[in-house]
């Protein structure tokens, strides 16, 4: 007896679905991420006494804020700032709005006054360690990091003047130079932990004999 042979489906919608490849997705290690766990884990362990490793305090968030003042009068200031910021970070940016009226400043309620980002895990560690090892020395000047800048609480913010000192900025086609806050967000309890958290991180702090004052 001959083979039967199989009929194939007449249409697309009779035909059988063909099994769905998973997708792997590659998970890159952040080389400062890794160093953190390694390297600066056991240190800061070794350097407080910490009994448990989740006592070891760590980097939470990168807060970037730009304010645009002079926006209330040239609103293309803000688009500017977007996209700018959103280069820097490789994140999309938030536009900040006012909350009152404020005569004085010929300011009104709901309107944009700034742009802002929130950096976390794996994009906050590389925009670190973007900023520490290319931007910083870009700095015109630069002595090291004020450790003065602590709130109290283990949060650490420094100012940026200029925009253009990120290399990801073509400074051919800046219209306006942009200043810029950026807050390091840690879980430390007080400044003096924070302070070897970030120096530890390599951030370029200036030298110093005492530890920061507690407030």
């Amino acid at each position: 007896m001959g083979k039967v042979k199989e009929k194939k489906p007449r249409t697309a919608a009779e035909a059988p679905a063909a099994p769905k490849k998973k997708l792997i997705e590659e998970k890159v290690p952040v080389r400062l991420h890794e160093r953190f766990k390694q390297e600066i884990v056991p240190y800061m362990m070794k350097r407080f006494n910490y009994k448990n490793i989740m006592q070891v305090p760590h980097l939470e968030k990168i807060c970037i804020n730009t304010g645009l003042g002079a926006a209330t009068q040239d609103p293309k200031l803000i688009d500017i700032a977007v996209r700018e910021l959103e280069i820097i970070t490789g994140q999309k940016a938030v536009i900040t709005k006012s909350r009152k009226s404020i005569s004085n400043f010929k300011l009104r309620e709901n309107v944009p006054i700034g742009v802002r980002v929130t950096l976390r895990r794996a994009r906050m560690y590389e925009f670190l360690d973007r900023f520490i090892s290319i931007t910083v020395p870009r700095i015109r000047d630069f002595r090291g990091m004020s450790d003065k800048s602590f709130d109290g609480r283990g949060n650490y913010t420094v100012g940026v003047k200029e925009q253009i000192i990120f290399p990801e900025i073509d400074v051919d086609k800046v219209t306006k130079i942009l200043g810029m806050d950026i807050s390091f967000v840690t879980t430390a309890k007080n400044d003096e932990e924070a302070y070897e958290l970030l120096k530890a991180l390599g951030m370029p702090f200036v030298k110093r004999d005492t530890a920061p004052v507690q407030a």
